[in-house]
């Protein structure tokens, strides 16, 4: 995974790896998160990075932390981000756009998500939901608390939420199907409505529309 703290924050990269390894039994399932946060345009120049990168033909890469106008009135680069997504394809690898949850309170969950489907229009990559995933959240359970307390970041269930998103988007099974995870920092009941949150949003909004022709899930 390339992000940020985004990526990084209430072990994100770990509770996708738990999910992915509960529906692959006795397959061999490891989630990398790549080093230090960073944004798209700085990993290309990141050693570490790259070595990351090329270390392996890994089943998919997931890319976060696009760079983005937090007011709307600049226009950041794209090419790095669909350079990634042309080296991952390259590699036969499935590159998986990560769009950003939206800052609490603030409506901008359509001008980030369609910043990454104009990344997807170039070079084809997977778009996961995850800003209407949770809109759609937040519109149905106000007790369930998403963002951290800096508004920006996420907490535990705001993660889970996003974990179950990517694992949607990457194996294209349903969300309902996983059991409860005792260690994620997220009772059950929660995990519970979250997942079907996820299960619902990916059926609303395919997280396959832009992916590659030749990916199969």
């Amino acid at each position: 995974m390339f992000g940020n703290s985004h990526t990084a924050a209430n072990g994100l990269p770990a509770m996708l790896e738990a999910m992915l390894k509960a529906a692959r039994p006795g397959k061999s399932v490891a989630v990398v998160n790549a080093p230090g946060f960073l944004f798209l345009d700085e990993r290309e120049r990141d050693a570490a990075s790259l070595s990351l990168f090329q270390r392996q033909k890994w089943s998919a890469v997931v890319f976060q932390a696009q760079r983005y106008s937090s007011s709307g009135t600049v226009d950041y680069s794209i090419a790095e981000a669909v350079n990634w997504v042309a080296l991952t394809r390259a590699r036969q690898m499935v590159p998986v756009m990560f769009p950003e949850w939206p800052r609490r309170g603030i409506a901008e969950t359509p001008r980030i998500f369609e910043l990454h489907i104009s990344i997807a229009a170039l070079q084809p990559a997977c778009v996961a939901p995850i800003p209407q995933a949770w809109d759609l959240a937040l519109s149905r359970f106000s007790d369930i608390v998403l963002h951290a307390s800096d508004g920006n970041h996420s907490s535990p269930a705001g993660a889970f939420l996003t974990a179950s998103i990517l694992f949607a988007t990457m194996t294209g099974n349903s969300p309902l199907d996983l059991p409860t995870f005792p260690n994620f920092g997220v009772d059950d009941p929660t995990q519970q409505r979250l997942r079907a949150v996820a299960d619902d949003q990916v059926k609303l909004l395919s997280p396959h529309l832009y992916c590659p022709n030749d990916v199969r899930f």
